[in-house]
């Protein structure tokens, strides 16, 4: 009888052992687009991350993280004019308040640059370049692009590129991305990587809706808009990041009522000049 208990057992253990390495066979066996085994990560201590399940806690500490390395590397030079940030930041925070993700902790940063540019990270990380902030001719201008960045964060623009550029470049297993692979990506879709077009169109339409839900002229976002297209020089640096063709001025031209375009704030061009351009 005990004899026939212990092969039994046996038997038990060896049928566990099957269906457990059979299943380790089948789930680190690479999926179609991707190059790695999550299994593989996990077996080197590598926290993977799925970008569809990204909570908002995590999209911020990986924002952070980001801006640490764009810090770091020297990629930007914060501003240190305490009131030109808090001008800047007084902007932002009264966007951010009226967007559709006012939970997160939006963080606006001047940057010293001379180039026409702003962009954003995940997080709600925003930064508006000096020369942008002196292209501007009031902050009805200036605040159109902050709200378009901001537009680009709540709408997690820079996830969804983030997920087709690792897919590309090979980056991406099965279960997600590395936090390292995420970091990284963050960094250079923020200095690099233009949005598509299509995430510029819907930027551009979310960022009017925002501009006018706190009270600002519509008109801004669209004279400026105008002056990138029209520049007669070199083409400025924010049309790297951020292509403004015709295409975008006439679908912003066509969602502005030219009897209320320029009802509400910013429109103040003397007001801008010493408020803004006289701390640059």
């Amino acid at each position: 009888m005990m004899k026939l208990l212990r092969l039994y057992r046996r038997s038990l253990a060896y049928s566990l052992l099957t269906v457990v390495f059979s299943s380790l066979i089948i789930i680190s066996t690479p999926q179609p687009g991707y190059s790695q085994s999550w299994l593989n990560w996990i077996f080197q201590g590598v926290q993977v991350i799925q970008l569809s399940t990204l909570s908002d806690s995590q999209e911020v500490k990986y924002g952070q993280q980001i801006n640490q390395e764009l810090l770091k590397s020297g990629q930007f030079t914060p501003s240190r004019n305490r009131e030109l940030t808090q001008r800047i930041d007084r902007i932002g925070q009264r966007l951010a308040k009226n967007s559709s993700r006012s939970n997160l902790p939006f963080t606006f940063q001047v940057v010293n640059d001379n180039a026409i540019n702003a962009f954003a990270t995940m997080g709600g990380f925003v930064y508006i370049n000096t020369g942008l902030i002196a292209a501007a001719d009031n902050e009805a201008e200036l605040a159109s692009v902050m709200a378009h960045e901001i537009a680009h964060i709540t709408e997690r623009h820079s996830i969804k590129q983030m997920r087709n550029v690792a897919v590309s470049q090979g980056l991406m297993s099965a279960a997600g991305l590395s936090e390292n692979n995420i970091v990284n990506l963050g960094v250079q879709l923020a200095v690099n990587l233009p949005n598509s077009r299509e995430a510029e169109l819907e930027a551009d339409q979310m960022g009017l809706k925002n501009l006018r839900r706190v009270g600002y002229a519509p008109i801004g976002m669209i004279t400026f808009m105008k002056k990138l297209t029209q520049n007669g020089g070199a083409a400025p640096e924010f049309l790297s990041t951020h292509p403004a063709t015709p295409q975008r001025v006439n679908a912003l031209t066509k969602s502005v009522n030219p009897q209320t375009a320029s009802q509400g704030d910013g429109l103040n061009n003397q007001a801008y000049q010493q408020q803004f351009r006289a701390l640059l």
